[in-house]
């Protein structure tokens, strides 16, 4: 009879904690970490981990898997990256509480801000819920991976009390406000997370439409988060409208936290050029903190951008008018066409068409690059398409023209939108080495043609650690930004760190061989969609409660993951 279900030997134990590294042995039993160091006596399993690292399970806590956590048993891609738990109904979208005659305007709503392709949530989704408990226990019913949690998202809280005043963005009445308080207060007490909502003014529904939460008054914010405080429990998500200024925008987060005394944790990055304004940002967190308001900063330890190509949502001439005329054939045939000097020349010629604003994004010339295998997502900036125009003597609209014909269609591009200050990752370094900010914003499960950033969690480990490149973080600090401090954030303080009666989520990490793969683009989403997809090597196990979910970056099939209903206690 073996003394424990799984034993992990002689790997490099990097607990989460941030403290140093030490070699030893790691022993799980009943779903639990039984022990650690020189471990005696036998597992029913047991993984040989020298020359790797042993690691907690990594949180996300920035994600859209709403819908995939329910007509997919695997989160791909966080899951294929160390990622153990994850929390969804960011940015104030999601699919519950929702009436059935709603139904259609919160597709338009998720087709709209996070790239969901209408027929995979119609086909995808049983839609057999009303209330967000309602939609809890469906999720808890169903099996997965890992681990998900939930916010209450504001836009479908706002059309299931309002309807269609809430949805045409109208202000809402003393009723309405009471009428969501207490849905907030259901939803708190039922499991969700916290409350999540978008001001982010890019943020548009599939008819290029304002969502029902922009510029929602404060008042309704903080009637909602009260919800919360009657709850005695909740966290406050929010994406601010950074274009409006954060000297406009960061107040909202203080008087909400003021009225609710919830803690709150939003999205920041730095633009890629102009006065580094994110500086004040960290000092305004300083001054809520001083104050006695817990808040956090979510940062993606790469560039905030798309990936364009032909196949995908965006690229470089899906806008001219004249690319009408082939956007319904399929690949080989849009190249074939495209080699006709005829709309060559039309292509290059013509202006972008009024359309959703991050199709826009991809004509920003000085900040798109060619993106290949293996992927570089610090690119020099005279590689961009603009740097490549200057040297070559013609326009970056040729320059993107030709790399999709000698690529016949397939060629990536990297449009980085932020984070990558004058060229460079130092602004998103600094970032994260506050002690208020976290890395996140995978956004897996959403954008499925446009971004594939869940893989981030690799990414810091390689390019920050690993490799260096004159910024780096030590391991202990990387790891435990991916998992203690991004756990205790979000208030799951019962993982995220190697202790004995831990939640045994771990990974079993080959340093050396880690590496990220190219996008990839999959069909396997309800109706046949598609979806960016990114692949690691070097994941030896990551395991879940227990049960090894993935062994060689492979799945076992295992299914292990849970709904986390709310925040948990250590």
């Amino acid at each position: 009879m073996s003394d424990y279900d799984l034993v992990i030997r002689g790997g490099t134990i990097v607990d989460g904690t941030g403290g140093s590294e030490r070699e030893g042995d790691l022993a799980i039993g009943n779903g639990k970490i039984a022990a650690i160091g020189d471990v005696g006596g036998n597992g029913a399993e047991e993984i040989d981990a020298s020359c790797c690292i042993v690691t907690p399970g990594f949180v996300d806590i920035h994600t859209h898997y709403d819908g995939q956590c329910i007509w997919s048993e695997e989160l791909s891609p966080s899951s294929s990256h160390g990622v153990t738990t994850v929390a969804m109904g960011n940015c104030g979208v999601g699919f519950a509480p929702c009436r059935k005659e709603d139904q259609a305007l919160l597709i338009n709503v998720m087709e709209g801000v996070e790239d969901i392709p209408g027929v995979v949530m119609t086909e995808g989704l049983p839609w057999d819920w009303e209330s967000f408990p309602e939609y809890l226990d469906r999720v808890d019913a169903g099996k997965r991976d890992i681990d998900v949690a939930a916010y209450l998202p504001h836009s479908p809280l706002r059309v299931f009390v309002m309807g269609e005043r809430g949805a045409a963005q109208e202000p809402a009445t003393d009723n309405d406000l009471a009428k969501m308080r207490a849905l907030a207060k259901e939803a708190i007490e039922a499991g969700a997370l916290g409350f999540a909502t978008s001001r982010l003014s890019i943020h548009k529904t599939a008819d290029g439409g304002s969502i029902p939460t922009f510029d929602a008054d404060v008042k309704e914010l903080s009637e909602i988060c009260s919800g919360m405080s009657d709850a005695g429990s909740g966290t406050f998500q929010i994406v601010l409208d950074a274009f409006s200024g954060w000297d406009k925008e960061y107040p909202v987060i203080e008087k909400v936290m003021a009225a609710s005394g919830r803690p709150a944790t939003f999205t920041l990055a730095s633009g890629n050029d102009g006065p580094p304004r994110w500086r004040k940002v960290l000092d305004m967190i300083e001054q809520s903190r001083s104050e006695g308001h817990q808040v956090t900063a979510q940062v993606l330890p790469r560039p905030i951008g798309l990936i364009a190509g032909l196949e995908l949502t965006v690229h470089p001439f899906v806008l001219c008018p004249s690319w009408q005329k082939i956007a319904g054939l399929p690949i080989t045939e849009q190249v074939k066409a495209m080699r006709d000097p005829d709309l060559r020349k039309a292509l290059l010629s013509e202006d972008f068409a009024q359309g959703h604003p991050f199709n826009e994004l991809a004509r920003n010339w000085d900040w798109m690059f060619p993106l290949d295998d293996p992927p570089n997502y610090a690119p020099p900036k005279e590689t961009s398409m603009a740097g490549q125009a200057a040297a070559r003597g013609c326009t970056p609209q040729e320059v993107a023209y030709d790399r999709i014909l000698e690529t016949d269609g397939n060629g990536l591009f990297l449009a980085a939108l932020g984070n990558y200050e004058n060229a460079s990752l130092e602004s998103a370094h600094e970032m994260l080495s506050h002690p208020q900010c976290v890395p996140a914003l995978g956004d897996g499960g959403a954008h499925y043609g446009a971004i594939c950033d869940a893989s981030y969690s690799t990414y810091l480990l390689t390019q920050y650690v690993r490799d260096g490149n004159g910024l780096s973080f030590s391991l202990p600090e990387a790891v435990h930004m991916l998992s203690a401090k991004t756990a205790q954030a979000a208030g799951f303080h019962d993982r995220g760190v190697l202790k004995v009666g831990a939640k045994a989520d771990i990974n079993v990490i080959n340093l050396d061989k880690l590496k990220l793969h190219l996008p990839e683009i999959v069909r396997d989403l309800p109706a046949g969609g598609r979806r960016l997809h990114q692949q690691a090597t070097g994941y030896d196990a990551t395991i879940v409660s227990g049960e090894i979910i993935r062994r060689f970056d492979q799945s076992t099939g295992a299914r292990p993951g849970k709904l986390v209903r709310g925040a948990q206690a250590g």
